[in-house]
Order: structure tokens, then sequence, then C-alpha cells
């Protein structure tokens, strides 16, 4: 986990990290060392683009813990048992502990990299003031991209406990002090914060940003302001910004589904949002990698010698399997999960699966044996990257593997559900946005689509990603589904507690009732 104290966020930073652009890479590298912010040169204004790549290196450097909290809870994916960490087991089951460190984790590293990000935003104002006209205006831009990524983090904190605060300071003690705002005021905040952002963005594909690419761009700010309104249940205010992206024309399905989540796929023409890491293509050196081990296999015999296995923590659960085993799924299943014989012959143990497709074995197209292992029965696809893809030398499980947060596919998806929950569209229909995420699946074309086949399109692409899957249940108050394999759920489970350190730092807080 990323090292932090209680009530990191209320600190005032002044200290931003020296970051160069790679001129050979898309990705980012944190040097060593830190600057004063008091020591900065305000007039040389051709620096104020390291405050913007400082931005990117916040938003990526996630703990570990952070991307398995928020996914956990969904009926996509179950906890690794056997473990060290009972207590996200426990939360996997809806039994929450209040003094769970990964709750307060989460909670401290999103509003710390929040205050971060503010500070980054300070200082391109302060470079603004030296700034000529078309410097004013990137630095505008900047800006922009900088609000989008703490918008995503305040999203990420409002679906996690509703009752949040927003930080738009590099001292909140004011704001705490206002105390929080309910999940629809969130939403809402973000909405109009992307409203902002839009008309300042570059109007292309992360990937065409040449300056930096994979970039924020406008169309960044339109999805982050659909999921908003997808939470807010505004269907016409989601089908308004979904079409938005549909109609750039810009963006389009990476043809290989298996491929998108491997180094091939990465930065593709589908991406809209994604974290980067890299060694540099190096066997030697600095590396700026995301930990991907709690999401890979305990037990493992990799194509390419040495390659590390992962800690067992995530796996897609047999719901997910099976419900994908019953449409037919081929690409999208191999694609999801990674098989061991022991699940595979727990899986077969139900007369309804005793035969099972050919590609269901513990081998994977590129190689790799998946051995059994305690904690779990499979393992996240979509967290894998092939030994055979590491740099020579390398041996970090996925190490060097990016971390796609949105994509065109979900926007497709979102934009479809809106439709058939009664707003209105232009561009496309519902059956047409569906049939292109199911025709890159391998899937057949469908017609007369209802709002609950689009939820289960959702489950079968978005699966393992970000909790999409659990959020959407609880949107839609469909507890039934996550009442799965043994599990009770009821509306009191839908919100984790406050972490207890919070609530014992601080008191505006504790008159929140975390309702909407």
């Amino acid at each position: 986990m990323k090292n932090s104290n209680n009530l990191l966020y209320r600190m005032a930073w002044v200290l931003i990290a020296i970051i160069t652009l790679q001129s050979c890479t898309d990705k980012f590298e944190d040097i060593e060392g830190q600057l004063n912010a008091d020591d900065l040169d305000y007039t040389a204004t051709e620096d104020m683009v390291q405050a913007l790549v400082g931005s990117y290196y916040i938003i990526a450097t996630r703990g570990w813990e952070e991307p398995l909290l928020l996914s956990v809870r969904g009926d996509d994916v179950n906890a690794g048992g056997l473990g060290d960490q009972q207590p996200f087991a426990d939360t996997d089951n809806f039994v929450y502990a209040q003094g769970y460190w990964m709750y307060n984790s989460l909670w401290n590293v999103h509003y710390g990299d929040i205050v971060q990000l503010n500070t980054q935003i300070e200082l391109i104002e302060n470079f603004k003031d030296f700034a000529n006209e078309s410097e004013s205006a990137m630095a505008d831009q900047y800006i922009a991209e900088i609000k989008v990524m703490r918008a995503w983090l305040h999203f990420n904190l409002a679906r996690v406990w509703s009752d949040v605060f927003i930080i738009e300071s590099t001292q909140p003690d004011a704001e705490i002090a206002d105390g929080p705002v309910s999940k629809q005021q969130m939403m809402q905040f973000i909405s109009d914060q992307m409203d902002e952002a839009i008309p300042l963005l570059p109007n292309m594909r992360p990937n065409e940003r040449t300056d930096i690419p994979g970039g924020v761009t406008r169309y960044t700010a339109y999805a982050l302001k659909a999921m908003a309104h997808l939470e807010m249940e505004d269907y016409q205010g989601v089908a308004d910004a979904t079409a938005a992206i549909i109609n750039s024309n810009r963006f389009s399905l990476h043809p290989d589904f298996y491929s998108l989540f491997k180094k091939p796929g990465e930065l593709s023409d589908e991406s809209i949002f994604e974290l980067q890491f890299s060694d540099y293509g190096s066997s030697t050196g600095d590396t700026f990698y995301h930990l991907y081990a709690p999401f890979g296999p305990q037990g493992w015999t990799p194509a390419r010698e040495n390659a590390s296995g992962g800690w067992g923590f995530y796996e897609p659960s047999m719901k997910f399997i099976k419900f994908m085993l019953d449409r037919g799924e081929t690409e999208r299943l191999e694609t999801s999960v990674l098989f061991t014989d022991r699940g595979i012959a727990e899986l077969q143990a139900d007369p309804n699966y005793a035969t099972l497709p050919a590609f269901v074995n513990n081998t994977t197209r590129d190689g790799d044996l998946i051995n059994d292992y305690a904690r779990a029965l499979f393992a996240s696809g979509k967290h894998y990257l092939p030994s055979v893809q590491l740099t020579d030398q390398r041996n970090d499980y996925a190490g060097g593997k990016n971390m796609i947060v949105m994509r065109y596919a979900e926007v497709l998806l979102m934009y479809a559900e809106a439709l058939t929950r009664g707003a209105s569209g232009s561009g496309m229909t519902a059956d047409q946005a569906v049939n292109l995420v199911r025709t890159r699946a391998g899937m057949p074309s469908v017609s007369g689509l209802s709002s609950d086949d689009v939820m289960d399109e959702k489950f079968a692409e978005l699966g393992m990603e970000w909790g999409i899957r659990f959020y959407d249940m609880i949107r839609l108050d469909n507890y039934s589904e996550l009442s799965y394999d043994g599990r009770t759920f009821t509306a009191d489970k839908e919100l984790l507690p406050y972490p207890q350190a919070q609530l014992d730092a601080l008191p505006s807080l504790g008159g929140s009732g975390s309702d909407d």
C-alpha cells in the first residue's frame, strides 16, 4: 500500500515530484529528488508541464489494495481465501470491520492524492501569472486535465461511502468543517466540473496526443460525466454524454478482446482513460509498476522461466463463469478467467457443466500453466500479462502492464442502457451499440434489447473491472444478484462503514448518515 498517515489530506502539500517525459516512450518516470514549491522559478513557464506530468504520476500510483477493495463485493469477483487478509474476505461476504486497514488506506490515499493534485493546480496557476497568451491557454488545459483526475478520485469515494468531502484546496480544514456532501451532490459536482473542463481539453483520442500520449482528453471527461449521471439515474444525461463520444467517430473497439488487456492492447483506439506503467523496455534500471501480484495465481509454471506468480487474493466467481458458459461465451470467458485443474473439477461437479469447451483448461494460449493453489480456484485474466510479454529479465507478475480505467465498450453499454431506460439517443440505437460489443466478442447479433439484456451484456463485457458490476447492482437495488454462493446482501450493506480512524479524527463525519 502507499505510505500515508491519517488526515494526510489535511496537510498543505508543498512538494512537487520532479517528473520528466520519456522521449522514446508513452510512460512516465519518477526522478529521484523533490523540490520545494517555494524554490520554483515561475517565470520559467516552460517548466509548467512538470506539474501536469507530476499529476499523471500521482494518479497512476495506486496502492495495490485500492482496485481490489473497489471491486471485491460484486458477484463477478471473490476474495481469495486462506490468506492473511481475513477482513478482506469478510468484506467480500458483506461483513465489514470498521478498523480494517484497507478501508482507511483507500480513504487516505484517495484524499491524499486529491490534495496533491490540488497542489499541482496551484503550481500551474502560479506559472500562469507569468505566461503569454498561448501559454495561458495551455495552463487552462493542464488544469482541466488534473480536474478530471481529481474528479475520478472523488467519484470512487462517493460510490464506496456515499457522503464524502469535496476537496478543492491544499488546506481543506474549512471544507472538512463544512461536512460531507451527499452522493447525489458529489455526482452533480463531478458533472459540473466536467462541463467546465470539456471545452478546454484536446479534441482527440488519448492515444492521438503527441505531447502526453494517453493523456486525458475531452472524451475522458465526457465518459466520467456519463458515469456520474448513471449514478444519479439521470439516463438522459448518460445518453447525451456518451453520444458525444460515439458521434465523435474517433473511437473503435480494439479488434482482439484477448489482447486488449495485454501489451498489444495498450493505448488502443478503445482506451479513454488508462493508467500507464513501464520498465522502459530495459532489463535493468528503474521501473514504474503497479503491483499486480494480488490479482495473480499463487501457483503457475510460466512459459518464460523465472516469471513470478501472484498472491491469489482475487478470483472470478463461479457464478460469473457459469453465466458466461450458459451464454456460449468464448473470447470473453477465456480472456477474463485463468483456470486451475481444481477449479475445472469443481465446475464439472455440477452435472450441467460436466462437458466444457476445449479452451477451458489450465494452460493459457500463451503457454502459461496455472497450477492448483490453496487460496482460489481461478484467477483474473484481465489482470494477467503473459510471461512471454515481460521485458527480458524482469520477473514481477504482470510487470509493466497498463491498467484500463475507462474504455469505449463501457461507453457503448452505458449508452444502450440509458436508451432502454427511456432516454433518447442520437447516432445509433441501443441494439447497434450492444451489437458492436457482441461482434467483437464473437457473439451473434441481437435485437429488441431490454434493460436486463443490457445489464447481462455489461456483466459479460466488464466483469472484474473496477467494481462496475457491484455498483450497477447497487444502483438498481438488485440485491438478489448479490446474494449468491451463500451470501445474503441487504440494503444496509451497500456502503462500507467510515474508517474508524477517520471518525475519530473528523467530527463532521460523525453526523453523516451516509444516505443520499
